[in-house]
Parts: structure tokens; sequence; C-alpha cells
């Protein structure tokens, strides 16, 4: 823009340079040559002044004052200076002239005698086809000065004095004054072309700094919104896999009470109708005390699937006392022990996370005790800003083979762990290191909706 600006402005500006540099340079000139004539003609009247009231009576000059205005003017000061002096008649008429071939010789009145005529003070260069000029064969273009005579008394205009003067010394006043005036408007110019340059530079920086700012914004909108929509698919994805997630669950969980607990109830059910076709009450008793086991096995089974369904209650407890409660409770039920490496959590956050982080905790070292035998288990929490880590890690080298279904189950909760993770935002790892330990991550920022309101 600035670079634009340099280029139509300057134009622009230098158009006017010219102009208004001509226009100037052209009234300096005016004004210097009006003013160098007022001054000639004061000096004229001057010269003329004694011989007005012999100009009013006789209409010219005797032989005596002709003589005594040669003498004046044949002095070498003015002799450089004003060649030529001429008085006029109104009619044209030559009254005097330091030419004596052209007294009384009549000429067609020029423009600056016609008006000097009419009381004007004239200056303006010589006509060299003027009759006066070229009886004279004069060829330089001196500068000729119309001064009006008037009468003493009454103010009449009784002729007209003309000088001519050597245009030299003016000549070089005009050039000084022109160069002055060009150089005067060249450094006016130049000075508001700088001065608007500047203004325009600074706008167009300012414009341009906004400019790259705001292709930033754009960029930045645009990776946050290319963000945003690849977290949306993310999300949907991760919701949509929980609810296929808990279908497989709920389906485990038919299973393991069809082939469990129903299975203990309908061989119960089978041992009643022998106990009512009992014949004696010594078999009905060994029937009833077997029916009894039974019945307890189921239960115990039903517990045991039940505990596995539900959490304790985790409401207002800190991310920290969350992490330890599962820990505790793992160690309780499998009589292992557990190394525990937390930071406190000074960030209240919503039950959801407190689930997230009891349910990863529980899996990841329940998989631990049937993957490793409890062996090197340990669990580690850290708090970043708002990013939580959470690890859960034990020695493979102590690994223990399982059955299918075992292994099917264990996939089924390391994917319910990684789509309950995503669902919140956050991110799932599982690895299996060279020194044979394994170990599942989790990162979840804690911001927005996963704080307490």
């Amino acid at each position: 823009m600035s670079a634009q600006f340099l280029v139509a402005g300057g134009l622009l500006l230098l158009i006017a340079m010219l102009f208004a540099g001509y226009v100037i340079s052209t009234l300096v000139t005016r004004s210097t040559i009006n003013h160098k004539a007022a001054a000639t003609a004061l000096f004229m009247q001057s010269l003329v002044a004694p011989f007005t009231d012999e100009l009013a009576s006789a209409g010219h000059l005797s032989p005596a004052s002709s003589a005594r205005l040669d003498a004046l003017l044949s002095s070498e000061q003015l002799k450089d200076r004003f060649p030529y002096f001429e008085i006029w008649k109104p009619d044209g008429t030559v009254a005097y002239s330091n030419s004596a071939q052209i007294i009384g010789q009549r000429f067609p009145r020029s423009a600056g005698l016609s008006r000097a005529l009419k009381g004007d003070v004239v200056a303006d260069y010589a006509d060299l086809r003027a009759g006066e000029h070229r009886v004279r064969d004069i060829d330089t273009p001196f500068l000729e000065i119309y001064s009006p005579i008037r009468s003493g008394v009454e103010g009449h205009i009784l002729g007209v004095a003309e000088i001519h003067e050597f245009t030299q010394p003016l000549q070089q006043d005009l050039a000084n004054v022109r160069w002055g005036s060009w150089l005067v408007v060249a450094g006016s110019t130049f000075a508001i072309m700088l001065g608007l340059y500047g203004i325009v530079r600074r706008g167009s920086r300012t414009i341009e700094a906004q400019h790259t700012a705001l292709e930033a914004r754009i960029a930045e909108a645009e990776r946050l919104a290319t963000l945003n929509q690849s977290l949306r698919e993310r999300l949907q994805r991760a919701s949509a896999r929980v609810a296929e997630l808990n279908e497989q669950f709920i389906r485990t969980v038919g299973a393991e009470l069809h082939d469990g607990p129903a299975q203990l109830v309908g061989f119960s059910k089978l041992k009643l109708d022998e106990i009512s076709a009992a014949s004696d009450s010594a078999t009905r008793g060994r029937l009833v005390q077997h029916l009894g086991t039974v019945l307890s096995e189921a239960l115990h089974e039903i517990r045991t699937i039940a505990k596995g369904l539900l959490l304790p209650d985790l409401a207002g407890l800190p991310l920290q006392d969350v992490i330890a409660r599962a820990v505790s409770t793992h160690e309780a039920r499998t009589n292992t022990q557990v190394a525990l490496v937390i930071e406190a959590v000074d960030i209240e956050v919503s039950d959801a996370v407190r689930a997230c982080v009891f349910r990863f905790v529980q899996e990841g070292l329940n998989n631990a005790f049937r993957h490793a035998a409890g062996a090197r288990q340990y669990v580690s929490s850290t708090l970043s800003g708002t990013m939580l880590s959470v690890a859960v890690a034990n020695d493979g080298a102590a690994a223990v083979q399982h059955d299918a279904v075992e292994r099917d189950r264990e996939r089924l909760g390391l994917q319910g762990l990684r789509h309950r993770i995503e669902s919140l935002g956050g991110a799932f790892t599982a690895e299996l290191r060279q020194s044979g330990e394994t170990r599942i991550s989790m990162n979840l920022e804690l911001v927005g909706g996963l704080l307490e309101h």
C-alpha cells in the first residue's frame, strides 16, 4: 500500500508542484518587475518634474531643457543602465528623446503607452517591431517602463515618460527569485510527501500487522475447528463403542448368571423334586443338606458378580483417596501388595471422573493379578497443571496363561476402559516394555464439564 501511495501520490504531488511552481514563479516574476517599474517610475518622475510646467504650457521642451536632460542621461551611471529615454505626448508624438532623430515624430501608440495614458505604471519587454525601435535599429529586448506625467496642480496627465533599461541585472534577479520560488515549492512538496508517506507507511504497517494477526487467528480457528470436528467424531465413536460394549457386557453378565447361579438354582429345583419323593427322613435330610450347599454356592456366585458391577460410594472424595480406595480394595480381595505413588489433587472433579479413575485402577490391578499373579504391582498418579496422569503396571515376567473366555473378558475390560476414558476427552495407552513390564496409562485434562459444579 505504501509503495502504491508513493507512486500515485508522488505523481500527483509532482504535477501539483509543477503547477504551483509555475504559478508562483510567474506571480513572483511579475511582482518583481512591477516593483522594479515602480522604483524606476519614481526615478523618472524626479527627472521630468522640473519640466512639467513647460510641457503643460508649450507641449514640448525647449532646446535648453532638452540639453539639461541630455546632460543628465549621458552620465556613465545612467547610460550603462538606461540607454534610451523618451517623453511622449498623448497623441503618440515624441516630445523628447535622447535619440534626436525621433524627436517630433509620431508613432502608433503601443499597449504600454496607452495604459500609461490612463494613469498606470507599466513595465514590459520592448516590442522590437515598433516603429520607434526600427528607426533606431534597436535589436536588444530592453525592459520598457512607462510612467504618466501629471500636472503639478490639477494632476492631469500631460504625457508619458518611457525609459529603456538593460535586462541583464533584472534577469539575474528574476533567475534568483525563480530558483528561490522553485526551491521553496519543491522543499514544501517534499516535506508534505514525506509526512504523508510516513503516515501511510505507519498505517500500512498497522494494517499489515492486523492482516497477519487476522490470518493467524483464521488459521488457528480453522485448526481448532478441525480439532473440534476430530474430537466430536472421536467422541461419537467412543459413545457408540461404549453403548456396544455395554451391550456386550450385559450379554456377558447374562451368560455368567445363566451358566452359574441359574444352573445351580435349576439343579436345586430338581433336588426339591427328589426331596419330595424321598421315602425316609435320612435320605430327605441328606438331600436337604446337599440342596443348602448348592444354594449357598449359587448365592456366592451372585454376590461375586454383583460385587464386580457395583462401585463403592465415591461422592465427594478427592482423587487421591479414590485411587487409594481402589488399591486397598484390590489388596484386601487378592491378598497382594501394591506399590502406590500418588500426588495430591487439589481440583474438585465430577463423579464421572471419580468413577472413571476408580474403574481404571480396578481393572488395571485385576488384569495385573490375573495376568502376572500380582507380581510387582504398582500404581502412580501425577498432576501437571490440569493434566491428570494415572498408570498401573506389573511385572510381566510372571505371566499366567488363561483360557479364551478369560482373555475375551480381559480384552472387553480394556476396551471398555479405553472408550470410557475417550468419552471424557482423555487418552488411553497400553504397552509391553522390553523389561517385561506391562503398563497401562490414562491422561485426562481436568477442565470444563469434568469439574465439579
